[in-house]
């Protein structure tokens, strides 16, 4: 039995997961990857809301014992750090495009192969061949325009030209029944939204397409801001998609007992990330 499956996070609502305080304009950064700047989840903001929601009598062998016993033994469920696989983008056409790159992509088979996924659809020809251009599913694609010289997809102020694939069709359809496994309708959402984008784009979206939020903090008395309590938080869009992976290792339960407890503790809505006082990170966990 393979003993790792995929993990994917589906948010329902601005997702914070952050890295304590800024250095620059953003007091309360998101988690990123030092190299890519890529958003992610770590795998310690999933595992404490899973294990609280764990049943009693699984708990200590599925995610080990409580921090004054943490040297008995180690938990026999591991998570990675959860990525970021599709950001949602604003799009002139179809309100939204959900916004991948060859390289997300190519990093997230990696782990779906190492997951058991033996049907992958291929990836070689999702490269498109310019940062001005984009992989779209088909030419009839809701986020798609008439465009001078063909279709176009406006995200924000970027104007691209649009190449329908089927490849980025059979993608669209393999993740839609993962992540959506009983919903045709979001299925069918995500074949209309998928936008395959240049790796110079996706890192420039990365930098502008975070949701960024003023907060402040006001005095009882006067109702007026008190000093020092205005600060900027940052975090993901709401529908945004992040995958990862889950280890299991015999250690006190077995593999196909890891994937039975966890499998039952996912297919819900549950809180992740901070700020939850204030709505952020209400999320959709799916385990394939």
């Amino acid at each position: 039995m393979n003993n790792a499956r995929l993990l994917f996070i589906h948010a329902l609502s601005p997702l914070h997961a952050g890295t304590g305080q800024g250095v620059g304009v953003i007091d309360l950064p998101i988690a990123r990857e030092k190299a890519t700047n890529l958003p992610y989840l770590p795998g310690s903001s999933l595992k404490g809301p899973l294990r609280e929601a764990c049943p009693a009598e699984s708990r200590t062998k599925i995610f080990g014992p409580e921090t004054a016993n943490a040297s008995d033994h180690a938990g026999s469920a591991q998570f990675s750090d959860q990525r970021l696989l599709l950001l949602p983008v604003r799009s002139l056409a179809g309100t939204f495009a959900w916004v991948t790159s060859p390289i997300i992509l190519a990093r997230f088979a990696r782990d779906a192969a190492d997951a058991g996924q033996t049907n992958l659809p291929a990836l070689a020809p999702l490269r498109p061949a310019t940062p001005e251009s984009c992989i779209v599913a088909s030419a009839s694609a809701a986020i798609t325009l008439p465009g001078a010289t063909g279709r176009q997809v406006i995200l924000e102020d970027l104007d691209l030209n649009a190449t329908a694939d089927p490849a980025a069709g059979q993608w669209a359809t393999w993740l839609g029944s993962c992540i959506f496994a009983h919903d045709p309708d979001w299925q069918a959402m995500l074949a209309d939204r998928l936008c395959i984008v240049h790796d110079d784009v996706l890192a420039f979206l990365l930098t502008t397409a975070t949701e960024v939020i003023a907060r402040v903090r006001l005095l009882p008395d006067t109702k007026t801001v008190a000093q020092g309590g205005l600060w900027y938080e940052e975090a993901l869009p709401a529908v945004s998609i992040l995958a990862g992976l889950l280890v299991a290792t015999p250690i006190k339960a077995t593999v196909a007992e890891v994937f039975a407890v966890i499998g039952g503790l996912t297919g819900g809505t549950m809180q992740l990330g901070g700020k939850a006082t204030v709505g952020r990170g209400l999320c959709r966990t799916q385990l394939v």
